[in-house]
């Protein structure tokens, strides 16, 4: 005899991610399936489905869907779902929100914090070397300033 795990509705989860910036979007999507269409991720990925990880988002898969090896860090933002849906859920930016809830509880993967983090404390990506300012001087641009990171801390530690 076949059992089948029963899940319930995770109501914490959906009010988590309504709390997130645009990610109370997720509660309009009535899973038609026109995200999935020129998805170039989906075209490419046998596991990536952007109506899927609505379908998750909407029923409150959190451990599914909020962890470092989640099917979310396929998406290239390209925005195509965006276009396509009828309802402007715009699931692109619930897998944006979805993304953002893992950073904040340290569940994204390794590269993303590598490359986060550079951004958090000098307002920049790339390391500023003796090299750079030397072709930046030959190329008679400024030298690179500095960036309010008490701001961009402000901004990414509060809602």
């Amino acid at each position: 005899m076949h059992t089948q795990e029963k899940h319930k509705i995770d109501f914490s989860f959906r009010e988590k991610l309504n709390g997130i910036a645009e990610g109370y979007r997720h509660n309009f999507c009535y899973q038609c399936g026109a995200c999935v269409a020129d998805c170039p991720a989906g075209m490419y990925s046998d596991h990536f489905n952007p109506r899927l990880i609505l379908l998750k988002a909407l029923l409150g898969f959190e451990d599914e869907l909020i962890r470092p090896d989640s099917e979310i860090w396929d998406c290239t933002n390209c925005y195509t779902c965006a276009e396509r849906c009828p309802q402007d859920v715009r699931p692109v930016d619930v897998i944006i929100a979805l993304k953002n809830l893992c950073v904040r509880t340290g569940n994204a993967p390794e590269l993303i914090l590598k490359t986060s983090d550079p951004v958090l404390t000098s307002g920049i990506t790339t390391k500023i070397t003796s090299v750079v300012d030397r072709r930046r001087q030959e190329m008679g641009l400024a030298p690179v300033g500095t960036y309010p990171v008490d701001e961009l801390k402000k901004i990414t530690e509060g809602d």
